[in-house]
């Protein structure tokens, strides 16, 4: 049995996002930020729907958090994503000043890590939560895409 707020209680969480993001045909990638045990803010890819390339999950997570806090800087908060953020996306977590990210599966191509991307020296990282079912979304995700074309 899972216990309650722990770090694979919330990236099930985020997984849910994710599984939004795929039945909207979206590159399935969800994400979640929480303080205190509370989830204070979600989000999955928009790309497609918003025709924006920069409506990843976690760009989604940061504007909503930020939102409801009533500031731009998300210290004492945890990001949980399904999928390692992008160089891009790891620039505005960089500035936001989360405390902490968690993340399910690496992006062994785009992933700020291989991209050399700096996170905010206060900032801890855990990856690897939910690995397996982080990974099985997209791959699903992009062989169901592979048939269709």
């Amino acid at each position: 049995m899972i216990e309650p707020y722990d770090d694979t209680y919330f990236m099930q969480k985020a997984l849910q996002e994710a599984e939004a993001a795929f039945d909207r045909d979206e590159i399935p990638v969800g994400a979640i930020i929480v303080t205190d045990n509370r989830i204070i803010a979600k989000g999955h890819n928009l790309t497609e729907t918003l025709t924006d390339v920069t409506a990843h999950a976690e760009m989604q997570a940061i504007t909503a958090g930020a939102s409801f806090l009533g500031g731009k800087y998300l210290k004492d908060c945890t990001l949980y994503v399904t999928l390692e953020p992008c160089q891009m996306c790891a620039g505005a977590l960089y500035w936001s000043q989360i405390s902490r990210i968690v993340f399910g599966a690496s992006d062994e191509h785009r992933g700020y890590r291989k991209m050399g991307t700096q996170l905010h020296p206060k900032t801890q990282v855990s990856h690897g939560i939910l690995a397996e079912e982080c990974s099985k979304i997209l791959d699903d995700f992009f062989k169901a895409r592979r048939r269709l074309n």
